[in-house]
């Protein structure tokens, strides 16, 4: 009889933790997971996604060979005729139109580092128009870079130095699980946890005090506590000294007194007083920003007013301080791979991407290529998009399961699923450095996306550029660790810290900004009004039930139930089905009446698809962020009207 076997690998998939993970194999076929008790983040065990994920893997749908579109409906084909057809429309693309008329679109579907070669190759090939912005972090990232010079956060572990915690919209035990054990190690030592979220999620039970905030407060909240600190003189003393455009910052926040910040932010005011005090006398103070902070109009100023509330209370460069909102995965990493890589001759933002495919002229965009990603359903204004891509002459879709992405592709391409591919990794919730290696064979017609870049290399001229093994590309991509002394073997037996991460961000107060000071925020960009017709907030979020649009359950009754506040009812009852309607759209949904969480939102879980018959970003407008590109998801007015009225 065959024996059980144990092999490591790591999970790819759009995560900020990048767990190391245990599967059991018998008969080259994977048969239980769970985490690597040895990868100091994992502590062996795995999140609700991600334990299930050998549904995904086993999962009867899952494309098996190249698929070509015949009389609408999708058609097995064989790996040449398939890379061969897709060369050809990229080469009559680029001449009878440019190009530009080519959209390379690429997002975070796998944080393998070698997914970028895909980009790379079309634009070595063109160059080929790029996407610009990040819809998830790219606002909060910017703000950062604008604050404190690079968007980076202290230690994992530096956390435990942390007398008090602040969990700013930072929904843990969906988005951060493997925090958890960090979190109640800091309570274990006599630290304090406090919880600001619109939504009373289980984050409120783990929480030593706990506050619901209005929709968009958050930055309301920042400034009141701001105010707070200067109103009782606890503004750190060298503050002025080490932040720029202090004076000017201090006009914005003395531009409403406590009392009037903290009712535009629906918190009372005796709690802001509070917790403003704690910023000072529990110092120091670890701010956990959560990425759907920066999801709004003014997600990036938001997210600047939290880093200077932690800069003028003094707990920015200090052990168990720090604003932290992303780690750099990619900054160890030689992500160029050694190319020269052209510039593009243009960007169409990510947030805007259906809209920009239709307004594209001098050329429009004929083709495009999509890898790591399902935009049809992640993005805003999902009819848009798909409107777009299903009016392209050729749509390829690098995939491993359908989506409604691949519903409008004319050429979808087998890849790997994280149990059998090959990369490397970095993580955007903590320094550790992974190395995935294949625990199962992937099917027969199934290939590495290298495989598939290599193919497509040898069909438009660049063949030689793009030879040689996986192990090599990852040396390629790992020069830079490997010259501080990290090993390729190394990453592939466990979790190893990225050597250039400083533990203690800012020390001394020094900032790699132009002035090596911080860059106090000085003004609120303005904002749209209040939409009396649409009364309430769409928040639609992760969900431990899935990835993106990768559910490891059948999200039939999940995707369309959503949940209200009994006060924002009405005459809706619990169980009740009504019409979710925006400006964009309606959709049928269930009903459940939730008290905890705030009465102007309307909740439900993100990564619906069209084919499951709920979209939620069917209903968001395509509203970019007030800097670095990200989508408003956030900010979507909508109503809801019983069935029958």
């Amino acid at each position: 009889m065959s024996k059980m076997i144990t092999k490591r690998t790591v999970c790819s998939r759009d995560c900020p933790d990048a767990c190391s993970i245990l599967v059991d194999v018998k008969d080259g076929v994977a048969q239980a997971m769970r985490g690597d008790p040895e990868d100091p983040v994992t502590r062996g065990f795995l999140c609700e996604r991600t334990s299930r994920f050998l549904t995904r893997q086993n999962a009867a749908d899952r494309f098996l060979s190249p698929m070509l579109r015949v009389d609408g409906e999708l058609q097995p084909i064989g790996w040449d005729e398939a890379l061969d057809l897709a060369a050809n429309k990229l080469l009559e693309a680029k001449e009878k139109y440019g190009p530009a008329s080519i959209l390379s679109f690429r997002s975070g579907g796998s944080l393998g580092m070698l997914t970028r070669l895909t980009s790379h190759l079309l634009s070595l090939f063109g160059p080929v128009t790029m996407k610009s912005g990040d819809i998830c972090s790219g606002a909060g990232e910017a703000a950062q870079v604008a604050d404190m010079g690079i968007s980076e956060s202290h230690d994992f572990f530096d956390t435990l130095n942390s007398k008090l915690v602040v969990l700013w919209g930072k929904d843990v035990h969906t988005s951060s699980v493997h925090l958890l054990p960090v979190l109640k190690e800091v309570q274990a030592r006599g630290g304090r946890l406090v919880g600001l979220d619109v939504r009373a999620t289980k984050l409120k039970s783990l929480c030593d005090t706990f506050s619901l905030v209005s929709p968009g407060g958050d930055l309301f909240l920042a400034l009141g506590l701001a105010r707070h600190l200067f109103d009782t003189d606890q503004v750190a003393a060298d503050a002025a000294n080490f932040c720029d455009d202090f004076e000017a910052y201090k006009n914005l926040v003395h531009q409403f007194d406590a009392p009037g910040w903290a009712a535009q932010a629906d918190v009372d005011v005796a709690f802001l007083r509070e917790l403003g005090d704690a910023l000072i006398a529990e110092a120091p103070v670890s701010f956990q920003i959560g990425w759907g902070l920066a999801r709004r109009k003014l997600g990036a100023t938001t997210v600047r007013a939290i880093d200077a509330l932690s800069a003028i209370s003094g707990n920015l460069g200090v052990k168990g301080g720090g604003a932290s909102f992303f780690y750099g995965r990619s900054s160890p990493f030689d992500t160029k791979f050694g190319f020269d890589i052209p510039i593009p001759p243009r960007r169409l933002p990510e947030s805007l991407l259906g809209q920009e495919i239709l307004a594209a002229k001098d050329p429009g965009i004929h083709v495009v290529w999509i890898t790591a990603a399902n935009p049809v359903s992640m993005l805003p204004d999902s009819h848009v998009v798909r409107e777009a891509l299903a009016s392209r002459d050729f749509v390829v879709a690098v995939e491993t399961h359908p989506t409604d992405t691949t519903d409008v592709a004319d050429l979808v391409l087998p890849t790997l699923t994280l149990l059998e591919d090959d990369d490397i990794m970095g993580a955007f919730g903590n320094h550790f450095l992974r190395a995935s290696t294949p625990v199962v064979d992937a099917p027969e017609n199934v290939w590495h996306e290298l495989k598939i870049v290599q193919g497509m290399a040898d069909r438009l001229g660049l063949g030689e550029m793009f030879r040689g093994s996986v192990l090599l590309w990852k040396e390629k991509v790992t020069e830079s660790i490997r010259g501080a002394g990290l090993t390729l073997e190394e990453l592939g037996e466990r979790a190893c810290k990225n050597p250039f991460a400083e533990d203690i961000l800012f020390a001394g107060q020094k900032f790699p900004t132009k002035t090596g000071r911080f860059q106090l925020l000085t003004e609120i960009p303005a904002c749209d009004s209040e939409d009396n017709e649409f009364p309430l907030r769409l928040l639609a979020t992760s969900s431990p039930k899935a990835q993106s649009s990768q559910w490891s359950v059948d999200p039939k009754g999940l995707v369309d139930r959503v949940r209200i506040h009994p006060a924002a009812a009405g005459e809706l009852r619990d169980g009740d089905r009504a019409r979710l309607e925006s400006s964009r759209g309606t959709m049928e949904v269930t009903i459940s009446l939730d008290a905890n969480q705030h009465p102007q939102v309307v909740a439900m879980p993100k990564g619906g698809m069209f084919r499951q018959g709920a979209c939620p970003n069917s209903l968001v407008r395509a509203v970019t962020t007030d800097a670095g590109g990200g989508a408003a998801y956030y900010d979507e007015p909508v109503r809801l009207v019983r069935l029958g009225h």
